[in-house]
């Protein structure tokens, strides 16, 4: 017989098989409760539920957990629906896979809900009782996305990052990567939104770049280096953000696409010469110089080759061949920051 671990994590075994009962009583109760008898049909269940716990047999109170939270939310009753949710969980030697199946039921009701109040009480309920059970923590973790992205539209993004923030993602063993990577970027952006840069830095360590060499992960990969390109922007780390420039055009979709590929690989050359001259930045200019990319924009390799040479450069004679292509891109134009870099340039 199987073996079931218990809420208080207590391994227990199946005692009675109670599915056939389950079959009978089930549509019984969802018939009462479609008759308006509501309360009726839930005391039913819930003697149901007693019975198929003490029984140890998991998948009837699986079965029984979700009857209840169905037939509360079909009779469109919210406020009990919460309030049996909180109530099944917290029942003695409560069985962990038969919770499991409860949230994973109620996770469903979320974009059901009748209104915005409706639903951020529920998902309120919800994370309430996942707190700290390893067993639903993917549950409660899209929960809490969720929640924060409420928050976020109505422009308090300041409590939407401290609701993001509270989960440690990259400790979820039963997590896909993929998804873990997503909420990673989904805390790091709404850290950036509160100009919490510092916190941002922190949150990116946790993703391993090499994650990005799988495939399928570009759209990730983008996401991930722009905001990094905002975070060292601001901090005026000029070789970092270069790095992360070629990062983006070491990326297929921006390979594939000749006005993407020649933006990304100016910027490369504009945040390279705006970097301290330093044995790294000496060796990443030689490396860049020899990218096939370069071909295609000259006048930017001949910029970049400019700063190779051991000879002084005149800002006027810079200025009079290079001001007006430089001033049309991004990295020079368009805010007070472009404005200090082509101060930083001089």
């Amino acid at each position: 017989m199987e073996s079931i671990a218990t809420d208080s994590g207590k391994i227990v075994k199946m005692e009675v098989d109670y599915s056939a009962t389950c079959d009978e009583k089930i549509p019984e109760c969802e018939r009462l409760a479609k008759s308006g008898r509501l309360h009726d049909a839930l005391d039913q269940l819930l003697a149901l539920e007693k019975q198929t716990r003490t029984g140890a047999d998991m998948a009837s109170t699986g079965r029984v957990l979700v009857a209840i939270c169905r037939i509360c939310k079909e009779a469109g009753d919210w406020a009990v629906l919460n309030e049996h949710i909180v109530l099944l969980t917290k029942r003695r030697s409560q069985l962990k896979q038969a919770v499991a199946k409860m949230v994973q039921e109620c996770c469903t009701y979320v974009d059901q809900a009748p209104d915005k109040e409706t639903r951020i009480k529920l998902i309120e309920t919800l994370r309430q009782v996942t707190e700290g059970k390893i067993y639903v923590e993917v549950e409660r973790a899209r929960l809490t996305h969720k929640l924060a992205k409420i928050r976020e539209e109505e422009s308090n993004i300041q409590e939407a990052a401290n609701i993001i923030q509270e989960l440690q993602v990259e400790t979820y063993g039963s997590m896909d990567k993929r998804e873990k990577v997503e909420l990673i970027l989904e805390q790091m952006r709404l850290c950036l939104a509160k100009q919490d840069y510092i916190r941002t830095q922190i949150i990116s360590k946790k993703i391993n770049t090499k994650f990005f060499d799988d495939d399928g992960t570009s759209d990730l990969k983008l996401k991930y280096y722009r905001l990094m390109m905002e975070v060292d922007q601001h901090e005026g780390s000029y070789l970092a953000t270069c790095k992360h420039y070629r990062a983006v055009l070491n990326t297929s979709s921006i390979m594939s696409d000749p006005a993407e590929r020649q933006a990304a690989a100016q910027a490369v050359v504009l945040y390279l010469i705006l970097a301290t001259h330093d044995n790294e930045q000496v060796d990443l200019t030689h490396r860049v110089l020899q990218d096939k990319v370069l071909e295609e924009i000259p006048m930017y390799k001949k910029l970049l080759k400019l700063f190779t040479t051991p000879e002084l450069i005149k800002w006027s004679g810079l200025c009079e061949l290079y001001e007006k292509e430089l001033k049309s891109t991004p990295v020079f134009s368009g805010d007070e920051q472009a404005e200090k870099r082509w101060n930083d340039l001089k």
